[in-house]
């Protein structure tokens, strides 16, 4: 593949994903659960299913589906709003006593949308690769897909990217539907409170 000046950026940006949307988080989620801190636990385990979305456009980029890129945008996107749209959560954090577990998660939540934003701005660039077939197969394009090729290498060694991306498909079917069920039908009966 040729050089792409921007390459080392979009590596960089993989492993900031992989630090403030995967392992902090299941810190974070296991954390909550030994100190019994029942408002973190809650908005980690919406986070998490908000974020599923970034597993998905893994997927998705491994079969070099367009797609994936225009997911990827979206997840970043709807994981800030996961992380602050609950005013009922969010009181409960806030007048939770002062401890570690508080500083960091909220340190967290504030890196992770700071993080989003920039990751946002940085992939708008990219949007053409979801809409043209031959920008899609250009380096420029194609540098995006390195790090889930290589995340296939490792974990899925011998399974074909097509079947793969088929899972990806999958996994993005059942996570619209649950996400339009969600937004016309639940968030219209408990509006902006996580309570069940």
């Amino acid at each position: 593949m040729p050089q792409i000046w921007f390459r080392p950026y979009v590596w960089m940006e993989y492993r900031l994903a992989l630090l403030f949307t995967v392992i902090i988080p299941l810190i974070l989620l296991i954390w909550a659960f030994a100190q019994k801190s029942e408002a973190i636990q809650r908005l980690l385990m919406i986070y998490w299913r908000v974020a599923s979305l970034l597993l998905i456009t893994l997927y998705l980029m491994i079969g070099g589906l367009a797609v994936s890129f225009i997911s990827a945008l979206i997840a970043r996107i709807l994981i800030p709003i996961s992380l602050w749209f609950w005013v009922d959560i969010n009181d409960e954090i806030e007048y939770q006593s002062s401890g570690l577990l508080k500083l960091i998660f909220t340190s967290w939540r504030w890196a992770t949308t700071v993080y989003c934003i920039l990751s946002t701005v940085a992939l708008v660039p990219f949007l053409g690769c979801a809409f043209s077939e031959s920008s899609l197969k250009s380096s420029y394009c194609r540098v995006w897909l390195e790090a889930p090729l290589m995340f296939k290498d490792y974990f899925h060694y011998n399974s074909k990217p097509a079947f793969l991306s088929f899972l990806g498909i999958i996994g993005l079917v059942v996570y619209v539907v649950y996400l339009s069920y969600f937004v016309l039908i639940k968030l219209g009966k408990q509006g902006r409170s996580a309570t069940q």
